[in-house]
């Protein structure tokens, strides 16, 4: 039987508290301005990835959650081109080498949560398609120099590979060379950072990232502003913040970028709307209680989507947790608070009279939360998601 040579990984979906919107290039997804994310963990959300390859195989597949996916994308296309190179690079410098640059690729992937529901399910998943091919290759490149082949796959993807805390610089050199992630600080720098993440809606969403960005780029004025001014004086405050664990300031930035963001896809002509009638009563719910807490507490946060991101640290979470199980506490995802409900607490000058008196209008809209914390980068993996008797993915 001809030999099928594999390697799988996994990667982290990370979600930007500093938005990348917009392309200044969009062959090469170079940003028109650089962004700042948060990794999660990949106990909650992540990818896996088993890239193998064949000389048997006949063309290049991917397998997504079980079914055939297209492979044939210019993004997809264009990061197996810049892995093969880097491959047959090595190939050529030594003959002993398996000419696995010449083999076609057959990958299987698979989410661990929805996919195009606003979860950054493609930056993880670009992510972990890099990564696992670059370890099938065995290439010597650094997470940075991967992260601007991923960058080419899916802009956000680039951050993906990276945990902790990460910055996509946007660089200023055409051929994108310079426009690569760099970590801000590792997971262990502020551990404390926890994630509530509400899911509004998990099904797939009206107009892509891909076509918004365009949209806005085009017709916005708000737009402009955002990238000439608002931005590059936010991206120094946020690294600083994140390297002073200062979370108040962290909060509020992460809190006016997001309002920013969605400000300028309603400006865009004509306009976007990611966010719902129950992403704008999240936004009351954190109001309320940062209110109540006199002081900053909890920082929600929207990427192209309804569902709602809310960071705040653990010595906060009896308070943020508490609010959040009262209103959505029918839901799944609490599993992993079990053990803290005892502890949970609604704050006293919380209005929550106000809440209990239209229960059923706040309540609604949701369809789970999920739990979660700052987390690492992608990792090496044994678990295979290939059938090497059939070469085909395995049956669950």
């Amino acid at each position: 039987m001809t030999q099928i040579y594999q390697a799988s990984c996994t990667a982290p979906v990370n979600i930007a508290t500093l938005k990348y919107w917009g392309k200044r290039d969009t062959k090469l997804n170079l940003p028109t301005n650089s962004s700042i994310s948060v990794t999660l963990s990949q106990d909650d959300l992540r990818t896996l990835t088993t890239a193998s390859c064949s000389s048997s195989f006949e063309q290049d597949t991917l397998y997504l959650n079980g079914e055939p996916h297209p492979i044939d994308t210019p993004r997809t296309l264009a990061c197996l081109a810049d892995l093969r190179a880097l491959r047959a690079e090595l190939e050529s410098k030594d003959d002993k080498l398996p000419k696995l640059s010449t083999f076609k690729l057959r990958i299987v992937s698979e989410n661990n949560f929805p996919t195009a529901a606003g979860l950054a399910s493609s930056a993880a998943g670009f992510a972990a398609l890099i990564s696992a091919i670059a370890k099938l290759y065995e290439l010597p490149q650094n997470s940075s120099e991967l992260s601007m082949i991923a960058r080419k796959g899916s802009g956000s993807a680039c951050r993906s590979l990276f945990g902790g805390y990460v910055a996509w610089e946007m660089g200023e050199l055409e051929d994108g060379s310079d426009s690569k992630a760099v970590e801000v600080a590792p997971v262990d720098h502020w551990p404390e950072m926890q994630a509530l993440i509400c899911v509004v809606c998990d099904v797939k969403k009206d107009v892509s990232s891909t076509s918004g960005m365009q949209l806005t780029v085009a017709t916005s004025d708000l737009f402009q502003e955002r990238i000439k001014n608002v931005v590059p004086k936010r991206f120094i405050e946020m690294k600083k913040s994140i390297i002073d664990k200062d979370f108040a300031k962290f909060a509020e930035l992460t809190i006016k970028d997001s309002n920013s963001f969605h400000a300028c896809c309603l400006d865009s002509y004509p306009p976007i709307f990611y966010m719902n009638d129950t992403s704008k009563k999240i936004i009351k719910l954190v109001n309320l209680l940062n209110e109540a807490a006199g002081k900053i507490i909890a920082a929600y946060t929207f990427d192209a989507g309804p569902n709602a991101v809310i960071y705040y640290l653990k010595e906060n979470e009896n308070k943020v947790l508490g609010l959040f199980n009262k209103v959505f506490g029918h839901l799944e995802g609490w599993e992993k608070a079990e053990s803290l409900k005892s502890k949970f607490e609604i704050l006293e000058k919380f209005p929550i009279d106000q809440i209990e008196s239209n229960f059923e209008f706040y309540s609604q809209g949701v369809t789970r939360v999920i739990l979660t914390q700052v987390g690492g980068g992608p990792k090496s993996v044994d678990t295979s998601l290939l059938d090497l008797e059939t070469g085909l993915p395995k049956k669950n």
